[in-house]
C-alpha cells in the first residue's frame, strides 16, 4: 500500500465525545451536541457522518403489544382488529364502541376498520 494515499478520519485522531477543560473533570458531550458540532464543520460530499448513516430494514417481525394495556399481545380480535393479551382484555375489546375502537386503531397507525 505504498502507492495509495492513506485516508485520515478526524474521529480517529481526536476524541469528539469529551470536552477538554484543563485539569478539571472531563465533561461528556451528548449526541445532540456532537451532531450540531459536526454539521457546523465543512465536510466533503462523501464524508460519513452520524446523521448520514442509513440503517438497512430489519428482517425481524414487529412486536405486537396490547392496545388496552401495552403488554405483549399474542392475540388479535378478528372483528375490531385490536390486539389483546388475555381473556379479560378480550372482554373489554368486545364491549368497546366502534368510535373508541377506531381511535385505538388510529393511535396504532392501522387505517382499516372492519366491523
Amino acid at each position: 500500500m505504498t502507492g495509495e494515499s492513506e485516508r485520515t478520519y478526524c474521529f480517529k485522531t481526536e476524541n469528539k465525545f469529551i470536552v477538554k477543560s484543563g485539569c478539571k473533570k472531563r465533561m461528556w458531550r451528548s449526541l445532540k451536541q456532537i451532531l450540531v458540532a459536526d454539521r457546523a464543520l465543512p465536510w466533503t460530499e462523501d464524508a460519513v457522518l452520524y446523521y448520514s448513516i442509513n440503517a438497512p430494514p430489519t428482517f425481524k417481525p414487529t412486536k405486537k403489544y396490547s392496545d388496552i394495556s401495552g403488554l405483549p399481545a399474542p392475540y388479535m380480535d378478528r372483528h375490531s382488529k385490536l390486539y389483546y393479551s388475555n381473556a379479560e382484555e378480550f372482554a373489554t375489546v368486545r364491549n368497546l364502541p366502534m368510535d373508541i375502537t377506531a381511535g385505538y386503531l388510529q393511535l396504532r397507525g392501522a387505517t382499516t376498520i372492519v366491523g
